[in-house]
């Protein structure tokens, strides 16, 4: 996406939509942690974790470290397991 503008007039655009987006994540979060402590325990947990850390971090390619954070690793064999699949 083409970045229109300067840091501070992104930020000018951006910043209504980024808040309304963290007081979501941060009310699910917050439902997960009320339903009891099972979550801990959960690997789903870690990633959520991990992708807070890569958010808060300074270094770019935010999205594409996340995105990698919640995919399965890459199986040569796919097409093979897909089609038998079906």
């Amino acid at each position: 996406m083409p970045i229109s503008g300067d840091a501070r007039e992104v930020l000018d655009q951006e910043m209504l939509r980024i808040r309304a987006r963290l007081l979501e994540l941060g009310a699910a979060l917050d439902r997960v942690e009320r339903a009891g402590p099972q979550a801990v325990d959960d690997p789903r947990w870690e990633q959520i974790r991990e992708s807070l850390e890569t958010l808060a971090s300074e270094r770019t390619a935010r999205t594409e470290r996340i995105q990698l954070l919640f995919s399965l690793p890459y199986d040569p064999q796919w097409q093979e397991r897909f089609s038998s699949a079906l």
